[in-house]
């Protein structure tokens, strides 16, 4: 039996939702599943769980960085593998489908 559901209404701009729908799509993804993923996310974080900024702050051009500071973000990328921070995307997206059921 399948528990009780409850519906969300909200308000989205279409080229947004479209574009969104895309990605979720071609990741095997429901926008309801997204929706509780990031619902459940909320409360592990007990919060948003994700940085909010103002929009004057942007992610770097690479084209813009040196590189020197394009080696340091490499090497801090290789130092989280190292130290097993991160997963194979495979199972990442293969958990996140066994834990939804999607």
């Amino acid at each position: 039996m399948e528990a009780h559901k409850a519906n969300i209404f909200a308000a989205v701009d279409p080229d947004v939702k479209a574009k969104a729908e895309k990605i979720l799509s071609g990741l095997g993804i429901t926008a309801s599943a997204a929706i509780n993923m990031f619902y459940e996310q909320i409360i592990a974080k007990q919060g948003i769980p994700f940085s909010v900024k103002n929009n004057s702050c942007h992610l770097p051009d690479i084209n813009k960085l040196s590189q020197e500071e394009i080696d340091k973000e490499i090497e801090k990328g290789l130092k989280d593998i190292e130290e097993g921070k991160t997963r194979p995307a495979a199972q990442v997206f293969s958990d996140l489908r066994n834990k939804y059921g999607i």
